[in-house]
């Protein structure tokens, strides 16, 4: 596998971004593989994806390259990232009892579509244990209730403290979480919603959908904040239905999307093809 850097840039829109940033990686021998961008004419801001070669780059490493690339970062007033594609974020699942969303995440961890590091799975119930035992990775069961919610909410970040967590995946854990909680992995917690928000935020949106008779269901996949299913949307994807259909047709074609809809997200996540601004999100190409 080419060994390569990725930068991730938005500023305000001027004249001459692109060129000064490219002419930087050509002078340091940077081979750039993929370009993308885009401008935000509302908000008169620029943001881009670069992802280059390692071989013949001559600022190898975090260390070298940031102080070098400093100067033309203040000047254009960067807010920049940058990833190495042989980084591989280290990923806590939280799950509670429905498994689609989870055995779907296992299985591409597996087949080595998501390059990431899975050290653990967290349940507050103790139904997912088989399934992600087979695959071999350690199952923590943290009984959650109203009474201990806090001190289970505190053994959890204690327990991914320890493990060097970098992203956690709710695949239908069915816990709000604390703003203490969010707060310790901001911008690094990814929800699924079995709704296409904003419609139908909260529980059972199956149910609260049939009633309404709406023809397309859906499935949102989103960070989360502290407002209940109000972070910034990652992606989303539909399925048409008909009148046909009851509420247990709309919850199995829900699955469906679900797990797509979440993949799709983490794998972004990984590759870092999302930049996050302004309460929203680009995902490049």
């Amino acid at each position: 596998m080419t060994k390569t850097a990725i930068l991730l840039v938005h500023c305000p829109d001027r004249r001459g971004l692109v060129a000064a940033i490219a002419d930087f990686l050509y002078r340091h021998g940077a081979n750039i593989l993929h370009a993308d961008q885009h401008q935000d004419a509302e908000l008169s801001l620029f943001l881009t994806r670069i992802e280059w070669d390692l071989e013949g780059f001559d600022l190898q490493g975090a260390g070298a390259f940031r102080p070098e690339f400093a100067e033309l970062a203040e000047r254009f007033e960067m807010d920049w990232q940058l990833k190495f594609s042989t980084d591989r974020p280290r990923v806590a699942v939280f799950v509670s009892k429905v498994d689609h969303c989870l055995v779907d995440l296992l299985h591409r961890h597996q087949s080595g579509e998501l390059r990431c590091e899975i050290p653990m799975v967290v349940s507050n119930h103790p139904d997912n244990r088989r399934i992600t035992e087979f695959y071999g990775i350690p199952f923590h069961l943290t009984e959650v209730t109203k009474e201990n919610k806090e001190e289970a909410e505190a053994a959890q970040l204690r327990m991914m403290a320890d493990a060097g967590i970098d992203l956690v995946v709710l695949a239908r854990y069915m816990q709000i979480l604390s703003p203490r909680f969010v707060q310790q992995y901001p911008s690094r917690i990814i929800n699924i919603h079995h709704s296409f928000l904003p419609a139908f935020l909260g529980a059972r949106p199956y149910h609260r959908a049939y009633q309404r008779g709406v023809k397309l269901i859906g499935a949102t996949s989103h960070y989360v904040t502290e407002v209940l299913d109000e972070g910034p949307i990652i992606e989303q994807d539909v399925a048409r239905i008909s009148h046909r259909d009851s509420v247990d047709d709309l919850i199995q074609k829900g699955r469906d999307l679900e797990k797509v809809v979440l993949s799709r997200a983490v794998r972004w996540q990984i590759e870092s093809r999302i930049l996050l601004y302004s309460g929203r999100t680009v995902v490049f190409d």
